[in-house]
């Protein structure tokens, strides 16, 4: 348990401190990779609901028996991006950097699928909410 509660605690940090800088971005990156960004709704709708899954991923860290369910949405929101990201190169509409840097999501879809399967699913004294003595 302490290495799922360690893997997705790295998982929320990394991304916050990844994605936060994003928020101040939107001129740059339209800069740096033309053609600006022409749906800000888009990019930030994007950027906060990304947000919100690392604060998914900092509570997951808090019990993951408890919030052991929620590992599988966690897992099809990294393997998601990086789903995107193969289609997105294969089609040469990002460059490899991107899709470099965006691999990471990989490695936490793996880290994830990793500490499912090392979590035990919580009993069923605990759902009930049942005390044991």
């Amino acid at each position: 348990m302490k290495l799922a509660r360690n893997i997705f605690l790295a998982a929320g940090i990394y991304g916050f401190l990844v994605l936060t800088p994003l928020f101040f971005l939107e001129d740059r990156i339209g800069r740096d990779t033309p053609p600006p960004i022409t749906h800000p709704e888009c990019f930030y709708g994007f950027l906060c609901v990304a947000l919100v899954f690392q604060v998914v991923f900092l509570i997951i860290a808090t019990d993951p028996v408890r919030f052991r369910p929620m590992m599988i949405p966690s897992i099809l929101e990294k393997a998601s991006w990086g789903i995107t990201l193969v289609a997105l190169l294969a089609q040469r509409r990002i460059a490899f950097s991107l899709f470099a840097i965006g691999s990471v999501d990989w490695i936490f879809a793996f880290l994830f699928i990793f500490a499912l399967a090392k979590t035990p699913p919580p009993s069923s004294d605990k759902l009930s909410g049942a005390r044991v003595v």
